[in-house]
């Protein structure tokens, strides 16, 4: 049972406006969000970072970003979000080679090297305590601009935010979100969790 029940997606109009942005990344309005608007101006904060955030202005992708906000959920145990950045990574052109196979990033030639450097920053960036070195930094560098640098870990603290609300409230999973995590996390230890 979550901490705080989501209202309608017509709760408030304003937000409901702003969350059509979800109707392209998942295909439907999050719980997270439908909770956020017991106070608009939170839910539309967080809407207006995430699609500042997500947009894309350098050469990193809309897949890959959701890889990352993957990545960075999977490190801190947010079921609910792994199922979602899953599915929004999929709705983004991931092929299902490369979804099955995101653990063994360091290993395979799925994965460009800028990939690599980006999802080890992502893996370091969600530690606690956080884990980014020299040496990670070194490589972000090697491969990624400043601008694309700040879009990366933009994506790592946006999930940051999102794993630590998602996790809290025990939020409801919805079905699209259960398919995907059931159909593209099926070869994991991936489960719905308290997110019932």
């Amino acid at each position: 049972m979550p901490l705080v029940t989501p209202l309608a997606p017509d709760a408030n109009e304003d937000v409901a406006e702003l969350a059509k942005f979800f109707n392209e990344t998942l295909g439907f309005c999050p719980n997270s969000v439908l909770t956020m608007q017991r106070r608009p101006a939170i839910a539309k904060a967080f809407i207006n970072l995430n699609m500042a955030v997500m947009e894309n202005k350098g050469r990193v992708t809309a897949e890959q970003k959701r890889l990352i906000g993957y990545i960075t959920s999977a490190n801190t145990g947010c079921r609910y979000c792994e199922a979602h950045t899953i599915l929004a990574a999929e709705r983004y052109g991931g092929s299902e080679e490369r979804l099955e196979n995101i653990w063994s990033f360091r290993e395979s030639d799925l994965y460009s090297e800028a990939e690599k450097a980006a999802f080890e920053l992502a893996l370091a960036a969600s530690s606690v305590p956080n884990a980014v070195t020299d040496e990670i930094t070194a490589k972000m560098h090697e491969y990624w601009d400043d601008g694309e640098v700040v879009e990366i870990l933009g994506v790592i603290a946006l999930f940051g935010y999102l794993n630590r609300w998602n996790d809290s409230m025990g939020t409801t999973m919805e079905a699209g979100a259960v398919d995907a995590g059931e159909r593209l996390l099926a070869n994991s230890s991936w489960s719905r969790g308290k997110h019932i």
